[in-house]
């Protein structure tokens, strides 16, 4: 369809070809998808179980790390540094003053 062609069409017919294209697209794009699908399929691609598959377990981390203040607020070492232990840190005591000991198995 040529650009003059457009330009005498009145509002109405213009959004009713704009409605029969997006629904040639869309019907498209759906065809498409299904094909690529498809062929992902028969390649046996492991990107097709994205969906069902699950996060590898990880052992349990155990607190290294007690607030003597509340025993039962702990770290692990791991991640950012809890709040009781930045300011105990920065009144003067050492991370070493909060470790939990570990009897010998």
């Amino acid at each position: 369809m040529k650009s003059s062609n457009l330009k005498i069409m009145s509002v109405d017919q213009l959004w009713d070809l704009h409605e029969q294209v997006i629904a040639e697209l869309s019907k498209r794009i759906v065809a498409e998808k299904s094909r690529l699908e498809e062929r992902l399929r028969k390649l046996g691609s492991p990107g097709g179980d994205r969906l069902n598959r699950q996060r590898r377990p990880y052992p349990k981390v155990l607190p290294k790390y007690r607030n003597p203040k509340n025993p039962a607020e702990t770290w692990a070492g791991r991640g950012k540094q809890p709040r009781w232990l930045k300011s105990q840190l920065r009144s003067g005591k050492k991370l070493d003053d909060f470790l939990i000991s570990r009897s010998p198995a």
